[in-house]
């Protein structure tokens, strides 16, 4: 590198971070001269207490790589994209708005943001929604949904829900000691599973399911072990036991502060995919010689060895299913 190019970095980087704390500009000058990547860390760490205000920088301070960007630090979408700009700048890297939907972590920041500097492929991590992205898929609404966030993962998924005491039923629930009813913490699991058949990867899974064909059919072996009041947050995890359309099982539990809440030994719902375009289904499905004529007919009019074609006779792939509520 040629003194004129150093000399350029230099005043690129300095009017870049220069409101960063001390040490931030230095770091990104070795990591461009140096090829140093063992200061990304220090890097984005100062980019991003450059955005925050000072009740978040202590915030960071004290934290370790389990702090959430969102949740925890307060940080809002808006300041999330400007430190990611600042950042693609200060590294020379680009970084995908696919690819930052799932950075909720310090940690997954830093480990991300490090694949990027040395050019390798990011870390692979489950898909994390906050609870816009859930309220837009899923078909509840408040005042009855129960998921604040959801990580999904190829046969898993996990949840939380921070019981705010501002829950309409709570005021019944009893009087003067509100108590989180046993009932609605099995409601929570069942809708975990209803976001897993909505956006899990599973092999058995294979379509599209129509939230509005999702209905839950039964529960076993639901134990509950613990009172849950306000204050409280749940962490929910339920995973695929078996799927084959139109059921699909799971097994469920709920943890509150390292203790075991509630369980469910099986959790089944009925479920749909969204119909398939009419005249695809008996394409892929059916295999019937053409004539050229493109209706699959002998120039007869019939079917194979001269016999009609009954409509029954095709199959489809899509089975209209609908459960017994």
């Amino acid at each position: 590198m040629s003194t004129e190019q150093k000399l350029s970095i230099e005043d690129d980087l300095k009017d870049l971070l220069k409101r960063c704390p001390p040490g931030t500009y230095e770091a990104a000058l070795a990591f461009h001269v140096s090829k140093d990547t063992t200061q990304v860390e220090r890097i984005v760490m100062g980019i991003i207490d450059r955005h925050l205000e000072p009740d978040q920088r202590d915030i960071l301070a004290r934290s370790n790589d389990s702090l959430r960007m969102y949740e925890d630090l307060g940080m809002d979408s808006l300041t999330m994209l400007e430190i990611v700009m600042l950042v693609e700048q200060t590294l020379k890297v680009s970084i995908e708005n696919e690819e930052l939907r799932d950075l909720r972590t310090l940690g997954d920041v830093k480990a991300y943001l490090e694949a990027k500097a040395k050019g390798e492929p990011p870390p692979s991590r489950a898909q994390t929604y906050r609870i816009e992205e859930i309220a837009s898929l899923m078909p509840h609404r408040e005042p009855f949904l129960f998921l604040d966030s959801v990580k999904v993962n190829e046969d898993l998924a996990s949840a939380t829900y921070r019981i705010s005491g501002q829950e309409y039923f709570l005021d019944g629930h009893f009087k003067n000691n509100p108590v989180f009813p046993a009932s609605i913490m099995i409601e929570a699991l069942g809708q975990l599973c209803v976001f897993f058949l909505l956006k899990g990867k599973h092999e058995s899974l294979v379509g599209k399911v129509d939230p509005n064909t999702i209905f839950f059919t039964s529960c076993d072996g639901v134990k509950c072990r613990r009172i849950c009041k306000p204050g409280d947050s749940l962490n929910m995890k339920i995973r695929v036991s078996r799927i084959r359309h139109p059921l699909a099982c799971f097994q469920g539990e709920i943890m509150v502060n390292s203790e075991k809440t509630a369980t469910a030994e099986e959790i089944k719902l009925a479920f749909d995919y969204y119909p398939v375009i009419e005249g695809e289904a008996s394409l892929e499905a059916v295999s019937i010689p053409s004539n050229g004529n493109g209706n699959g007919l002998h120039e007869d009019g019939e079917g194979r060895n001269g016999i009609p074609k009954k409509e029954e006779e095709i199959p489809t792939r899509f089975v209209k299913y609908t459960p017994d509520n």
